[in-house]
């Protein structure tokens, strides 16, 4: 008797494996409520799961297959349950979703136009010798003292050359924010500087200040130098990678401007 009984069980479970496995797909890992998650989507999530640990500078561990498997059946009976309860129609989902689509969309025209074609080193070089190879490696250390009136700039300068200390006026009648430093910039570039201050800083020698006063946006200024060095330039191999994303842009925004010409906007 109890043989029989084994022997019934055993093809119970047969038939109950086999049943289980019929009803999965040919391209099936598993399936929830009988809807197949395929080796597409558990391959899919495991690179998904790859470029996650990557990007958080993680080593690869070892595919563990159960966890993958867990992590995509939960994922489905959330969305069936998402589903069952009608979510997938409401105002705000249904926006929202649109939205994703639009951005899935836009991203995938992004990687089919010429922002994508790829960067030779030419026209990375040719960036570099134009706005970092060719720049005045000249940078110059200064105080400056800021007015807004003309005249009184000049009060300032006879002052300076009767003797007064650059530094202690700086404080007393600056209206930039270094005024209270002295009117100290620290170390700066030509491009750092609107270019009457850079000219007029570049014609001066260390340890003397202009004689007359720099007009710029801001007001008027006295400057006054006190040292000058030449810096050192990033190698175009250091930079090469900096570059690239600046070329992608630039294209980008001339193939918007493109379409845009072609389009027939109008603004309410």
């Amino acid at each position: 008797m109890n043989k029989i009984t084994f022997s019934v069980a055993s093809i119970l479970l047969a038939a109950l494996y086999t049943n289980s496995a019929f009803a999965l797909g040919k391209n099936s890992v598993a399936a929830v409520n009988g809807k197949d998650i395929t080796q597409t989507q558990y391959e899919n999530h495991l690179k998904q799961r790859q470029a996650q640990s990557a990007q958080q500078g993680k080593q690869a561990a070892p595919v563990n297959r159960q966890v993958i498997l867990d992590e995509l059946i939960n994922r489905e009976v959330l969305l069936q349950e998402a589903k069952k309860k009608k979510l997938h129609k409401d105002k705000k989902v249904k926006a929202q979703l649109e939205q994703l689509k639009n951005n899935l969309l836009i991203q995938a025209l992004i990687t089919k136009s010429p922002a994508a074609k790829p960067i030779t080193d030419k026209e990375l070089k040719e960036v570099y010798d134009t706005q970092i190879g060719g720049a005045d490696p000249k940078e110059f250390k200064a105080r400056h003292i800021l007015v807004k009136e003309e005249a009184k700039a000049k009060e300032l300068i006879k002052e300076l050359n009767d003797g007064a200390n650059f530094e202690e006026l700086a404080k007393k009648e600056s209206t930039g924010p270094s005024g209270k430093n002295g009117g100290d910039l620290g170390w700066f570039s030509s491009a750092q500087m609107v270019p009457a201050f850079s000219e007029a800083a570049a014609k001066l020698k260390n340890g003397t200040h202009s004689q007359k006063p720099v007009k710029t946006r801001f007001g008027f200024h006295i400057i006054k130098l006190e040292d000058t060095r030449k810096r050192e330039l990033p190698k175009f191999e250091d930079v090469k990678s900096q570059i690239k994303p600046v070329i992608q842009n630039k294209r980008l925004q001339e193939y918007v401007v493109k379409l845009r010409s072609k389009a027939k906007i109008e603004i309410k």
